[in-house]
């Protein structure tokens, strides 16, 4: 593993690319702790640090997990990148029932036009959000250092402006350096929180109002979680294909066997991804004005994030986009034509039933793959509930969290291991020896 550290860093390219991620993340992890003009830093902090001592999850708690703490600290990027993802799964669904947007999606120059969509629709949605949160803020008038109109006004576009520059960083992570920027931005969040994690953690045990031996036991569960979590990650399902030998102008093309790699996951973490940022945009709203408007209180209690009613929702979301997100980028329809078109056919399976047969295999595969997504999803509820553990310090130890953690960094060092290949070394896969060029 050293050896291939030393090794990555020595390719130009690469170096590059590592160093433009860490640069670009170190940018985005800035903002989080500049407030927008007119607030108070000092009194929100006390204010939220008086709110803290709470041990249920609650709303501020919740967004702060997705934004790397910028929520609580009014930060230019308090809102983080969850409007984008929100705007993407909207978009995404349109395409389902408008038939014209899901044809100038598969276009080459239309894409481009769908990408140009997904960016306003973002700048609505963080309008409309960044609103919401100006109109939490006004909950600690004392906080505030400026007129409610004019603040109202600074801190809807200033936030806006924020997560707009959040989503180019992403954009230059994913062209320029290595992953997925979107999710990378998402994972340093997370990251970041674990410091303050671990000392809440450590602050409980030394007062006594966590028991070592419950903690022990987390960890140990912990462990195991993250282990089986790389297993489903890494665990596919191999479809044989055979395919026959061909004649294409003068040349002969042997024929052949290979497989299609159907993961047992294959949406990755963008199910938990998705089901958290459509639960973010209507739970913010109604907290945010609660106080206002009395049946959103209502809605604020049942999206509650401990209670029952938001649990069942958020499975239920989570299988739903496992589903829906496979089914967008494995169709079975267009595999089985590909496989048909260069001659190829599946053992024991007629080539009038590739595509049933294709689907039908994707679905016993996405079912168990969503189903375990869902529960590791709920797995700081579970530690909550029954070991008692501080709101921040549970949501680190598992869930939603856990799976971003794991499936960004498998995705990260794949990207590497790749790149790493292509300059004829090992990788992180294997020994991190140099391949003799033949």
């Amino acid at each position: 593993m050293s050896n291939s550290l030393v090794d990555m860093m020595r390719m130009k390219d690469v170096r590059k690319k590592v160093l433009v991620t860490i640069g670009l993340l170190i940018v985005s992890r800035i903002g989080t702790v500049v407030p927008i003009p007119g607030i108070d830093p000092g009194i929100l902090e006390a204010y939220f640090m008086s709110a803290s001592q709470s041990t249920s999850i609650g709303f501020t708690e919740y967004l702060n997990f997705f934004s790397g703490g910028a929520f609580s600290n009014f930060s230019l990027f308090m809102l983080g990148v969850m409007p984008y993802i929100s705007t993407q799964i909207i978009v995404q669904l349109l395409m389902l029932v408008v038939p014209s947007l899901k044809k100038l999606a598969q276009d080459p120059h239309g894409s481009k036009k769908i990408q140009q969509y997904t960016r306003l629709g973002t700048i609505v949605v963080c309008l409309i959000q960044s609103l919401a949160a100006a109109m939490y803020a006004r909950t600690i008038p004392e906080a505030i250092v400026m007129n409610n109109v004019a603040f109202t006004l600074v801190a809807m576009v200033t936030v806006t402006a924020g997560s707009m520059f959040l989503v180019w960083l992403g954009d230059k992570i994913t062209q320029y350096g290595v992953g997925n920027g979107i999710s990378l931005l998402i994972f340093a969040g997370i990251v970041a929180r674990m410091p303050s994690a671990f000392s809440t953690l450590i602050s409980s045990i030394a007062s006594g109002s966590l028991n070592w031996i419950a903690v022990v036991v987390v960890i140990v569960m912990y462990v195991f979680v993250v282990i089986m979590v790389v297993y489903e990650e890494k665990g596919m399902r191999k479809i044989p294909v055979k395919y026959a030998k061909r004649v294409v102008g003068n040349k002969m093309y042997q024929g052949g066997s290979n497989y299609i790699p159907f993961k047992i996951n294959p949406s990755g973490v963008i199910p938990v991804i998705f089901a958290s940022a459509l639960l973010t945009f209507p739970l913010q709203i109604a907290t945010s004005l609660a106080p206002n408007v009395g049946w959103l209180n209502s809605v604020a209690n049942f999206l509650n994030p401990q209670g029952a009613p938001y649990l069942i929702i958020y499975t239920l979301l989570i299988i739903g986009f496992a589903f829906f997100y496979t089914q967008v980028s494995l169709n079975p329809d267009e595999i089985a034509k590909n496989i048909r078109d260069n001659g190829g056919t599946i053992p024991q399976c007629s080539n009038d039933n590739m595509e049933k047969y294709l689907r039908k295999v994707l679905n016993r595969i996405v079912l168990p793959g969503s189903l375990f997504l869902a529960f590791i999803a709920l797995i700081p509820t579970l530690i909550q509930k029954l070991f008692s553990f501080p709101a921040d310090v549970a949501m680190l130890f598992g869930g939603t969290s856990l799976i971003i953690m794991v499936g960004v960094c498998l995705e990260t060092v794949r990207q590497l291991d790749s790149l790493m290949k292509m300059h004829h070394h090992d990788g992180f896969m294997t020994t991190g020896r140099k391949i003799k060029k033949i």
